[in-house]
């Protein structure tokens, strides 16, 4: 049979047409030339701990942009290793992580390529190994189906219905409610972006917060546990505690009625209080002593009462022993008011104190009144001794007046230039009216003395009355009752002879 030349013709554009679409198809769709010739691309291998669910020809995608597809799956010592063929027109970092994702749930999965940074520098080439800590595959849906039916399972069904029907009554009715939230969210979201670098920054410092959560592990837990014995407390007493919270309000109405009658003495009370918290604070070691030493001083006295208690005597008391000393030590009368200056018991009226410090000025070694006002603990300065607040938390040094020996001569006289009351150590007061002083006239004669002339003191003899004065001389008094000769007791019942 021979063809005509229209056939011919035909048969030769069918085939031109057919081998053109066959190239077309090979090298454009199916990618013969790079899957089978490996033109314009290379290989680089992947390390993981198991397949994954990954497959060959499975895709390769870098960026979201696909680069390449799976060439080869195998079984290894150490896990499992995959060959990517990557094309060769996208250059990839060599500082890339590869995982293996699922792309829908019918477990379709892929690789996708991440760079750890902006890299700047090398790019996967031909033989390169991207090593197992740099890979990753997605949990086994096998696992997770496995592991939320068990949960499910530990679920009692009724309870599960209980928690849908309760949750349906509370979040019921509430879509308005919950857009507002969402959308307060929503901004929420929005300002912590612009403040993003500040929240970073406590993010990042928060860890010696948490820190210290962790230290204080077995404390918190321990709060915890005592928080639960409250609440089961509260619960085994739900009928007390409802009862409780009816007559609340009237019990509140009455405190506040209580404080109302207590204004203004209350807010004062408190303020004192705040002062004296302060000095507590600050004596804070002499509180404590005490608080120590006076229950073992109670139990000392209580002791008394112990020799005392096997008496035949109706009356029973404490076992105490008594010693009457006179002037050992004498007393001490440097730093106070001169004779001259002192009140009579006898006054009535009450002016007003005089300005200064009076205690007993002698030096702070010396013996006598060794516990007085000079030799108090300064308690923030250790070592330091003051008698007063201001000069123990100042520089100021305690000067005495005299060295020690006041019954010999003026107590008041002074080597160190400083007055009596010292006045010098507390804050001054305005300038105000003059004080209201007692007239001289109430004052008891002193011996026909002024009060410029100064009052010594000095030891006399009894039988001659003879002393020795501030002047150095000897004087004697005219003016002593002398005892009468062979004197007795009973010479006081009879009669003068």
């Amino acid at each position: 049979m021979r063809l005509n030349r229209r056939i011919r013709l035909q048969l030769a554009l069918f085939t031109v047409v057919s081998v053109v679409a066959a190239v077309v198809m090979g090298v454009g769709f199916m990618e013969v030339p790079a899957r089978v010739l490996g033109i314009g691309q290379y290989r680089v291998t992947i390390q993981l701990p198991s397949t994954g669910g990954l497959y060959p020809s499975g895709n390769v995608t870098y960026r979201g942009l696909g680069v390449g597809r799976v060439a080869d799956v195998r079984m290894t010592d150490t896990g499992v290793e995959a060959d990517l063929s990557l094309t060769s027109d996208v250059p990839i970092p060599a500082d890339v992580t590869a995982r293996v994702h699922s792309r829908s749930a019918i477990g379709e999965q892929y690789v996708e390529l991440t760079p750890l940074a902006e890299a700047r520098g090398t790019t996967l080439r031909d033989g390169d190994v991207i090593a197992a800590d740099r890979t990753g595959i997605p949990v086994d849906i096998n696992t997770v189906l496995d592991e939320t039916n068990r949960g499910l399972t530990a679920i009692p069904a009724e309870n599960l219905r209980t928690v849908i029907d309760e949750s349906a009554l509370a979040f019921g009715g509430l879509g308005p409610d919950l857009a507002r939230l969402v959308r307060a969210s929503t901004k929420l979201a929005s300002g912590a972006k612009t403040d993003l670098g500040a929240l970073t920054t406590v993010i990042d410092e928060s860890a010696p917060v948490l820190d210290t959560q962790n230290d204080t592990a077995d404390e918190i837990r321990s709060w915890a546990a005592r928080l639960a014995g409250i609440t089961g407390q509260l619960a085994e007493r739900d009928a007390s505690v409802r009862n409780l919270l009816p007559d609340g309000a009237a019990t509140a109405g009455e405190v506040r009625q209580l404080f109302e009658r207590l204004q203004p003495s209350l807010p004062i009370m408190l303020a004192n209080l705040a002062g004296i918290g302060e000095l507590a604070v600050t004596y804070q070691a002499g509180v404590r002593q005490v608080l120590v030493l006076v229950p073992q001083a109670i139990a000392v006295l209580g002791s008394t009462l112990v020799p005392g208690m096997g008496a035949m005597s109706a009356y029973k008391g404490p076992f105490v022993t008594f010693d009457l000393n006179l002037n050992v030590p004498p007393p001490c009368l440097t730093g106070f008011l001169p004779p001259s200056q002192q009140r009579s018991p006898a006054f009535e009226d009450y002016p007003d104190r005089p300005a200064g410090d009076l205690y007993c000025r002698v030096p702070q070694d010396s013996p006598f009144n060794v516990r007085g006002a000079r030799n108090l603990p300064c308690v923030n300065k250790p070592g330091k001794r003051a008698p007063t607040a201001k000069m123990c938390n100042g520089d100021e040094m305690y000067v005495p007046l005299n060295d020690g020996f006041n019954w010999k001569g003026d107590p008041n006289a002074t080597t160190s230039g400083q007055g009596v009351p010292q006045v010098d150590s507390v804050p001054q007061a305005p300038p105000g009216p003059a004080p209201q002083v007692a007239p001289a006239a109430l004052a008891p004669p002193l011996m026909n003395q002024t009060e410029d002339i100064p009052i010594a003191f000095t030891s006399y003899n009894p039988d001659d009355g003879s002393y020795v004065g501030p002047d150095g001389n000897i004087h004697a008094l005219t003016n002593l009752a002398h005892q009468r000769p062979n004197q007795t007791w009973q010479s006081m019942l009879t009669a003068d002879g």
